[in-house]
């Protein structure tokens, strides 16, 4: 476990009773002229640096940071500061508080700076990570921004890599999600198999879209708004009208945020093109409405 502690100089100063007068040229006041020791500093993380580990909290006895070239498991691309109302707590956020939603806004967006997209059109994972309890009663408000690779998109499992995931959803990369084939059993997916587009595949995934800031429950409660924001991402993915004619081109595919996650501020849904009547062997970014018909 991480511990936090704060280290405090105690001097013990022994006075001596000397008697009669000081020699000429001796400061009979021993500790006037000490200067004066500075305040201990709370422990503040690293940003650009990776672990071995990953962390719930951010106790220092377990912060022992590697270079991001070595074998790691997650890497802090941004560290941040709370303030305000949620810095006056007396106990570091919890989950589905503003404090954690504040946190976890600056993180998607950093991390998105960092790696070049919005993180969640790719198998990574982002992670929210405080001081501990004692730390944070010491006055340490930070938090670390830890992002992770996963093995798939069904798969939360981290992976160990080596290398900086900065810049890692820039142009093509292997960790963008793209073609798939999923694996139906009574009409539920059951996994989400990923395929080169040039081979067979029925899914492909066209985009992020944030959903409104309601209840989890509600969200659940209405998942036809949720195929109904994913078709306007396939229309504009493929480059066809976005009209009543959309539900007879494709269907559809979502992946949303678990419940936790929800709570915390995480609204962002994974839609994916769905053709369970034919084999696709290309991408259909772009390919309009020749690629994509009315069936």
């Amino acid at each position: 476990m991480r511990r936090w502690w704060t280290a405090a100089v105690v001097g013990t100063v022994a006075v001596l009773g000397l008697a009669g007068c000081a020699p000429a040229g001796l400061d009979a006041e021993l500790t006037d002229d000490w200067p004066t020791l500075a305040a201990a500093e709370a422990f503040v993380p690293d940003a650009g640096v990776c672990h071995l580990a990953i962390a719930d909290v951010g106790y220092l006895s377990a912060y022992s940071p590697v270079q991001c070239g070595e074998s790691h498991r997650t890497e802090t691309l941004h560290l941040g500061t709370l303030s305000g109302a949620a810095a006056q707590r007396s106990t570091p956020p919890p989950a589905g508080s503003v404090g954690l939603r504040a946190a976890r806004t600056e993180c998607d967006r950093e991390v998105n700076k960092a790696v070049g997209a919005d993180w969640r059109t790719g198998r990574l994972s982002v992670d929210v990570v405080f001081p501990s309890p004692a730390a944070w009663t010491g006055g340490a408000r930070w938090f670390r921004c830890d992002v992770s690779e996963i093995a798939s998109l069904d798969d939360p499992a981290i992976s160990l890599r080596e290398g900086s995931l900065r810049d890692a959803l820039k142009g093509t990369s292997e960790l963008t999600y793209g073609c798939f084939d999923p694996k139906v059993v009574k009409e539920d997916i059951e996994e989400m198999l990923p395929k080169a587009c040039t081979a067979k595949h029925h899914a492909e995934f066209v985009g992020v879209y944030q959903a409104p800031d309601i209840s989890y429950a509600e969200f659940t409660r209405t998942t036809l708004r949720a195929h109904k924001d994913c078709r306007k991402l396939i229309a504009s993915y493929v480059k066809v009208p976005n009209n009543s004619d959309m539900q007879y081109r494709a269907g559809t595919i979502f992946y949303h945020p678990f419940e936790e996650e929800w709570k915390s501020g995480n609204r962002g849904v994974q839609c994916f093109l769905w053709v369970s009547d034919r084999s696709l062997t290309r991408s259909l970014k772009g390919a309009g409405s020749k690629a994509l018909p009315i069936r």
